[in-house]
């Protein structure tokens, strides 16, 4: 990183010799400072460093450590008045720049460890010791590192750990941090894997033309940056997710009103959370919800019938009865059938769907009754993760639908 960017602010010890101070404040001429020392070093930037600066900071302040040679006393004093210090002064993570030149051990151990989520720019400047040269003469040359170099795969490793885990909007905050922090080579990888985890949150919503759009940029963006280099495992990743781009679409952009491709993702969505323990009776219910599009889709696709707006002569016969008692609303007048009429009339229609929904209700009533005594069904008892797998898999069943037919998302790891 150049020594010629402009330095917002500056976290720098300071310790019996003013001449490195006097040096890196010249170079980088920051707007604010903040000084680590002990009290007696006090007067060494009051007495030798004020004077010698041509332009003062606009703002500096000092945190006082009682033992420069005591990790734990730096430390604590650093946590305790840095961040304040830094929110007082309206200096955003990654504005802060740190110079150890001066530092002992410990303080620059702490001052490492407290300022790494604030900085990008870590300073260690050798001191010039010819008395020929001046303080912070063009001789005097250090090295700056990015810390956020180094620690972007572990960061990077727990953004995808949250990721897999369905956590999508902590993977995309933890990308996007990786993206302000990084040198500018890295960042065009880490924002497109900003809009991947977007766009995947926004799938988890139901929202398909937003997940698509997002997920669309996200992966053009992906595969210009693994032009360049980047973690090994990219192809794998691009590979899979140009996979759920392909079935996403078939959500957002089919102009047909009742989409086959619905309940597959709606099981999808609901395996998901059954496989992870998490969220059941939102799954189960999601579940239904799945089992229904497939039937709505079968009326629809084979018969030309919309559940929720049935023409009586439609139905099989035995049907129409019940169906003029039962389902009509009494405000528009239309006839709907809830998800057990749905499925008499596919059996009624010798359609192979209610044929298997009439071999299989013995086992699935028991079932329904569970989920329907659940908190999120109209009872108060929670329902068993056991229950859910036996439903799921009883739905695969009955809709002939092969799990390896359903999305799965990828698993980032690189």
């Amino acid at each position: 990183m150049s020594a010629h960017l402009p330095t917002k602010a500056l976290l720098l010890a300071v310790q019996s010799d003013p001449t490195p101070v006097i040096g890196i404040l010249q170079q980088l001429n920051p707007e604010m400072v903040c000084f680590f020392l002990e009290e007696s070093c006090k007067h060494v930037v009051e007495s030798d460093v004020h004077p010698a600066l041509v332009h003062m900071p606009r703002c500096w302040d000092w945190i006082l450590t009682p033992d420069t040679a005591s990790f734990p006393t730096c430390h604590q004093a650093l946590a305790q008045g840095l961040g304040p210090l830094l929110t007082q002064w309206n200096v955003a993570p990654g504005e802060l720049a740190i110079d150890l030149t001066s530092a002992s051990p410990a303080m620059a151990s702490a001052m490492t460890l407290v300022g790494f989520p604030f900085s990008t720019q870590v300073w260690l400047i050798p001191v010039n010791t010819s008395d020929k040269e001046s303080p912070g003469s063009s001789t005097q040359s250090g090295t700056s590192e990015n810390p956020w170099d180094a620690e972007a795969p572990r960061i990077r490793q727990e953004a995808c750990h949250a990721f897999n885990q369905g956590w999508h909007d902590a993977s995309a905050h933890a990308f996007r941090t990786l993206e302000h922090r990084v040198s500018g080579g890295s960042k065009p990888l880490y924002r497109a894997l900003v809009d991947i985890a977007q766009g995947y949150g926004l799938w988890e919503q139901l929202q398909y033309r937003p997940a698509w759009e997002k997920l669309k940029s996200g992966i053009k963006a992906l595969e210009l940056a693994s032009v360049w280099g980047g973690p090994p495992g990219m192809d794998r990743i691009i590979k899979s997710l140009k996979d759920n781009l392909r079935f996403l679409e078939s959500l957002a952009l089919e102009a047909k009103e009742i989409k086959s491709a619905l309940a597959l993702d709606l099981l999808a969505w609901a395996k998901r959370r059954g496989d992870r323990g998490r969220d059941v009776e939102m799954a189960t219910r999601v579940l239904f919800r799945g089992l229904e599009a497939a039937t709505q889709y079968q009326l629809s696709h084979h018969y030309h019938m919309k559940s929720w707006d049935i023409t009586i002569e439609q139905l099989p016969k035995e049907m129409q009865g019940t169906c003029q008692t039962c389902y009509m609303n009494d405000i528009d007048g239309k006839y709907r059938l809830p998800l057990l009429a749905q499925f008499h009339a596919l059996a009624g229609l010798d359609d192979p769907m209610g044929q298997r929904f009439r071999t299989e209700w013995p086992k699935m009533k028991s079932l329904f009754d569970a989920a329907d005594h659940a908190v999120l069904g109209y009872g108060f008892e929670s329902l068993k993760v056991e229950r859910f797998h036996q439903l799921f898999e009883l739905t695969l069943k009955l809709t002939s639908t092969v799990a390896s037919d359903l999305p799965v998302f990828p698993t980032l790891k690189f």
